[in-house]
């Protein structure tokens, strides 16, 4: 089960549409935020008392700056493209910063909307300055929010047993795969963001799963499951689930605040490992994830398309609209233990 980026899946991104992020002080005093090409460095923006959040459902296009909105989406036209234009730094009163990253949908080549991914939670009347500008960082920083990414602390089971810290991994350690026994790791990633919001880390609490310590995980981050009886619905045994969707502010919760350390594992083929007992998935790499890679180690995945097959995990993956039910992790748990 090699990378293959020919039928990615959909990635909800949290945005706002430019209109919602006003400069009330500035050169473009008045208008919404805009694309790198119109912005002024120090302009000074305030979010709307009404602004709220929208997901925009995208799938990747042929390279890392381009996407295409998807039909579950809930704004900008279905089939339009959408590009990954800038990172934007700002500065709040406190003298804190953060970024976002800018995305442009577009439609018989004009510009159709801007859209605002803030990494931070924003407060309306207040005034966040634009610092910095960087046309070059995006795509990494949209690839950080796409990754399958363990959180630092978390036990990888080895190809020995034992279980080891995911900071404590190193390039060639042997874990446990569950389809193909042991293999090495080809290559390790490291990150740090802002654990605020829709990127704050996922938690699956001890035993909710039965698991036996807590796991902590990214939010797009898959984990698999058997069920031995099909609780869900879902038609099938084998099912591969992002663990937002298993959000339930009890066993699954969102742990918001601070900063979070991850860790992407990469092998040479996208596997089935475990942590803290849970069957979860490793890095896969498409146009989504790819800006997270050394940039030789990216051009090599690229140019390898004969290794680059499907991986038959994906098609296990359960849609939300099938998923999102309060009682979704204990009706895995026990269909796992029937």
């Amino acid at each position: 089960m090699s990378y293959h980026e020919d039928q990615p899946d959909v990635q909800k991104l949290p945005v706002y549409p430019s209109g919602h992020f006003i400069c009330e002080n500035g050169v473009a005093e008045g208008d919404g935020i805009s694309f790198a090409d119109e912005l002024v460095m120090d302009d000074i923006y305030e979010m709307r008392t009404d602004a709220q959040k929208q997901r925009l459902a995208v799938r990747p296009a042929l390279d890392d700056r381009s996407f295409v909105i998807a039909q579950s989406s809930e704004t900008g036209t279905v089939g339009n493209a959408v590009y990954v234009d800038s990172c934007v730094t700002f500065m709040a009163p406190d003298s804190s910063t953060f970024e976002a990253v800018i995305l442009v949908e577009v439609e018989d080549g004009g510009v159709v909307e801007v859209y605002f991914m803030p990494f931070a939670a924003l407060e309306p009347k207040t005034g966040y300055r634009l610092v910095g500008i960087d046309r070059h960082t995006a795509t990494t920083r949209l690839a950080e929010v796409a990754c399958m990414s363990f959180a630092r602390g978390t036990h990888i089971t080895m190809a020995s047993g034992a279980q080891v810290k995911v900071e404590d991994l190193k390039v060639g350690d042997r874990v446990l795969t569950r389809d193909e026994g042991p293999r090495p790791i080809r290559w390790i990633g490291t990150n740090t963001i802002r654990a605020v919001g829709d990127f704050a880390p996922v938690v699956i609490r001890k035993g909710a799963l039965s698991n036996e310590h807590d796991l902590w995980l990214s939010p797009e981050h898959r984990i698999f499951v058997y069920q031995r009886e099909d609780n869900l619905g879902v038609g099938r045994s084998e099912v591969l689930i992002k663990v937002r969707h298993l959000i339930n502010g009890e066993t699954v919760v969102q742990k918001d605040g601070g900063f979070v350390d991850y860790f992407q594992l990469l092998f040479d083929e996208h596997q089935i490992i475990y942590a803290e007992g849970i069957a979860t998935e490793t890095l896969f790499v498409d146009p989504r994830t790819r800006g997270v890679l050394p940039e030789e180690l990216s051009r090599e995945l690229s140019g390898n398309r004969g290794s680059q097959l499907r991986p038959a995990h994906l098609d296990y993956e359960v849609q939300e609209t099938l998923i999102s039910r309060p009682d979704a992790a204990e009706l895995l748990r026990r269909a796992s233990r029937s």
